[in-house]
C-alpha cells in the first residue's frame, strides 16, 4: 500500500515562511496528480494547491495564490509546498494527497477523488 509522509510543519510568526514536503513510499512516476489540502477543527477540508504528474499546470486556491508554490520532484518521490507571507488564517493541519490518473493530469481543481492521503502536518501561524 502506497504511503505518503508529510513533514516541514511548525510554528511561525505572521509574514514568515515554511516549506512542506510529502514523500511517497514507492515510485509514483509521472502518472499521479498530487495536491495539498488543509483543515482546521470544525471546518471543511480545503483544497490548497494541485499539480499534474509531470509538474506542470499548478493550480491554487484563491486564498493562497501568489503566496504558495507547489512543486514536485518525481525522482525523489516528493511533493513540496513553499508557503510565504504566512497569515494567521493559514493555520491548519496540512495534508498531501495523490491519485493516479491518465497521463497524470489533474484536470479539475480541486479533485475530490484522491485515493492516498498522508497523516498531516500542523502549521501554526501567530499574529
Amino acid at each position: 500500500q502506497l504511503q505518503l509522509v508529510e513533514s516541514g510543519g511548525g510554528s511561525v510568526q505572521s509574514g514568515g515562511s515554511l516549506t512542506l514536503s510529502c514523500t511517497a513510499s514507492e515510485d509514483i512516476g509521472s502518472n499521479a496528480c498530487m495536491g495539498w489540502f488543509r483543515q482546521t477543527a470544525g471546518e471543511k477540508r480545503e483544497g490548497v494547491a494541485q499539480i499534474n504528474g509531470g509538474g506542470e499546470n499548478p493550480r491554487y486556491a484563491d486564498s493562497v495564490r501568489g503566496r504558495f508554490t507547489i512543486s514536485r520532484d518525481n525522482a525523489k518521490r516528493t511533493l513540496y509546498l513553499q508557503m510565504n507571507t504566512l497569515k494567521a488564517e493559514d493555520t491548519a493541519m496540512y495534508y498531501c494527497a495523490l491519485v493516479f490518473t491518465i497521463n497524470g493530469y489533474c484536470l479539475r481543481f480541486p479533485r475530490d477523488d484522491f485515493k492516498y492521503w498522508g497523516q498531516g502536518t500542523q502549521v501554526t501561524v501567530s499574529s
